[in-house]
């Protein structure tokens, strides 16, 4: 039985980061470069049989010339803009251009599987689910920190016990990594929020369940996430994601799941003894004791993923890209808990800036 285990090496997904419900929101030329050798082939597009859209952000690196010469060739093969530079905007541009019964989700900055538009078809068909996909599985490439980033993507210290981080699990789950839908469910779940700039499609998971889905995880749809290439880009990236689960809470009044409480309650803990501990010092006792474990647990938790991948060479980067991701993603929570629940303001600019720089 094949499932996605973790891969170290880089390859050319076999399609574009298309299909008829849209993608990012921004491409690149250099990585479609090796994606057309691979479509110049009738047997691939006669094996789907569908058509794809591409949803362009506006690209400036020579990626829509290449994409409006691939569709004159291709005539399945759309491209459509997406002025708003936002991925709910694509997504949802991309699904009501779409004209198929099912409608399939793939971004770039990932790579596919040859089989993986079969196998979520087959996964839709065998579990009768609303919304289908595979792990988020993280490519382990590209330098020690991307390196670092993404062996820690399915440790249980990073995502709580997230199902959808966890590349051998099968079942049902409360988000799942891109996705696969009949047309229908968006007649009965709506469209993705464009409201959200970031955290549109775990809210559109959460709607899924609140009105009664069912969402699955299957390791034979098999993929592989390009992660973030620095501590930085990750700590601004996690802060977004934390930030704008806010906006979810305050749309359906309940959180898509506890465990997105523990970083913003961890941080607001430590500013709490701190601020106290500034009147009453021996408090600070209790913010050493507490950061003493987080850091503990934090080395223990590298030592066991090293262990267990054999990658001693990361034992000195994980702590940090561990701290990226609980202390990025709290005090993004608690930013967005003052601005959306507290001040009830728009968003704040930085969370709405692109977190990946053009060359990542």
């Amino acid at each position: 039985r094949r499932t996605c285990a973790y891969n170290s090496t880089r390859y050319i997904p076999p399609v574009f980061h298309t299909t008829p419900s849209g993608c990012s929101r921004t491409t690149s030329a250099v990585w479609f470069s090796g994606a057309f050798r691979r479509l110049h082939s009738a047997a691939l597009w006669s094996s789907f049989a569908v058509p794809f859209s591409v949803v362009d952000g506006g690209s400036k690196d020579g990626t829509l010339a290449k994409l409006d010469a691939l569709s004159i060739a291709y005539p399945p093969l759309r491209v459509l803009p997406n002025p708003e530079k936002i991925t709910s905007f694509a997504l949802n541009r991309g699904i009501r251009a779409s004209t198929g019964a099912v409608i399939v989700r793939m971004d770039i900055h990932t790579a596919y599987a040859d089989d993986y538009i079969a196998e979520c078809i087959a996964a839709l068909d065998k579990t009768g689910a609303d919304n289908v996909g595979g792990p988020w599985v993280a490519d382990i490439a590209g330098g020690r920190v991307s390196e670092a980033v993404g062996l820690s993507f399915a440790c249980r210290w990073v995502t709580g016990g997230g199902k959808a981080h966890d590349p051998s699990h099968e079942g049902p789950v409360d988000t799942v990594f891109l996705g696969c839908w009949r047309r229908e469910a968006f007649q009965r779940f709506g469209l993705f929020d464009e409201t959200l700039v970031r955290a549109q499609d775990s809210e559109f998971n959460f709607r899924i369940l609140l009105l009664g889905g069912k969402i699955w995880q299957t390791p034979r749809i098999c993929s592989w996430y390009q992660p973030r290439k620095s501590v930085t880009q990750l700590f601004r990236q996690y802060g977004q994601y934390g930030y704008w689960k806010v906006a979810t809470l305050k749309k359906h009044g309940q959180p898509a799941s506890l465990r997105q409480l523990v970083p913003g309650a961890f941080i607001l803990a430590l500013f709490s003894l701190l601020i106290v501990g500034l009147f009453t010092p021996v408090l600070l006792w209790g913010l050493l004791f507490l950061l003493a474990t987080y850091f503990s647990a934090s080395i223990f938790s590298a030592a066991g993923l090293c262990r267990r991948h054999s990658r001693w060479d990361l034992l000195a980067y994980l702590p940090p890209v561990f701290a990226a991701y609980h202390f990025g993603f709290g005090c993004g929570y608690l930013r967005g808990v003052i601005d959306f629940l507290i001040l009830n303001r728009s968003p704040a600019a930085a969370m709405v800036l692109l977190t990946r720089t053009p060359e990542a």
